[in-house]
């Protein structure tokens, strides 16, 4: 079942959401590229996701059994709706769940009468690479990232 996200979801997604970025975040690129102290990427995205989170009406879960198992975060802006955060708990994986979400979110877009959807992924992360045109995204762009120590 999807569900719009509630208060009480919050610890669990922010726990799902750091599970579900291991190898494929930006911030854990930079921190295994330029050696930093291990676990520093898990905090920027606490901080990132604990924002989203700000605003529950743009938030929805994936509930089994009573147990929040995923969740999906979006963003209006325009005639625009973007997908930042999309996970899922490792157990319920290859369930559809992911796809049941994000169509979730499409079908709220348009509902708010946006036009656009947009959502990205890296390049490690061959599931979205794999699942997001099947759902009809379109990739019209690619970009590459620099950081270096201070």
């Amino acid at each position: 079942m999807i569900r719009a996200a509630k208060a009480e979801d919050r610890a669990r997604i922010v726990e799902i959401c750091l599970a579900a970025f291991v190898g494929v975040s930006i911030d854990h690129n930079i921190e295994l590229k330029l050696q930093l102290a291990p676990g520093s990427w898990q905090e920027k995205k606490r901080i990132a996701i604990e924002e989203e989170l700000q605003n529950l009406d743009s938030v929805f879960v994936a509930e089994q059994d009573g147990e929040v198992v995923g969740f999906i975060t979006t963003k209006l802006s325009g005639d625009t709706g973007r997908i930042p955060n999309l996970g899922l708990d490792s157990a319920y994986r290859g369930r559809g769940l992911g796809r049941a979400l994000i169509d979730h979110a499409l079908n709220f877009f348009k509902e708010q009468g946006l036009s656009l959807a947009r959502i990205e992924t890296m390049e490690q992360n061959k599931i979205g690479q794999n699942l997001y045109p099947k759902m009809g995204f379109v990739e019209v762009a690619r970009q590459i990232h620099y950081a270096m120590k201070l």
